[in-house]
Parts: C-alpha cells; structure tokens; sequence
C-alpha cells in the first residue's frame, strides 16, 4: 500500500450540502477499491493564485489516502468529468503528517494554547 495525499479544489459557488456530497463520492469511490482513508480535511474557500475557469476562489478539500495506484486513476478518472471542481493533485509521499494542521485560523491556534 502506498501513501498519497490528494487535494481537490471545487468550484466557489459550491454549497456546503454539495461538498459534503462531492467528500462522500470520492470517499467512497477509495473505500469501493479497498483503499483507505487516513483523514479527511476541508480547508474552506480559500483565494486562488489565478482564476481557473473564471473562478477566484475556490473549496479545498484534502485526502490522505493508504492506497495502491489503482485507486488514484480511477478516482481522477471520475474528477476529470466533475463539473463542481476545478482542479485536483495527488502526491505519492513517505509517510504522513497528521499533526499540523496548516490551515486552521489564528484565533483557533491561540484558543488551543
């Protein structure tokens, strides 16, 4: 099994209940495949570097996946024809880091100290 980190960026005018349902898909298109998901995290709207089909912003949301290489080209297989998003990447990496949590607000970092 090897480790992968996969993002994906949906479109910003998304509503929650749609990205909840695009989380689901996705989650179960990896548990259909006997992959595993380690942790899930939406890390919101957030602005983009260049607009990407006319979009500003866009919904990140961030897979880290225990997987073989199977999983990863069907799952892009099926966000290749996912109108809701805009882009998508997967990282093969050594190991994961579930500590940090790089984009919670500073107000919620000092609240936890």
């Amino acid at each position: 099994m090897n480790l992968y980190e996969h993002t994906i960026i949906a479109r910003q005018d998304v509503s929650p209940t749609q990205i909840k349902q695009i989380q689901d898909k996705y989650s179960k298109i990896v548990e259909k495949n006997e992959g595993n998901i380690v942790k899930l995290e939406n890390w919101g709207l957030m602005n983009l570097s260049y607009l990407i089909k006319k979009n500003k912003k866009g919904n990140y949301i961030h897979f880290k996946i225990k997987a073989d290489g199977k999983i990863i080209s069907e799952l892009e297989k099926n966000e290749k024809i996912d109108k809701n998003l805009l882009r998508y990447l997967t990282v093969k990496v050594k190991k994961f880091d579930l500590e940090t949590d790089y984009f919670k607000k500073n107000d919620e970092k000092e609240n936890s100290n």
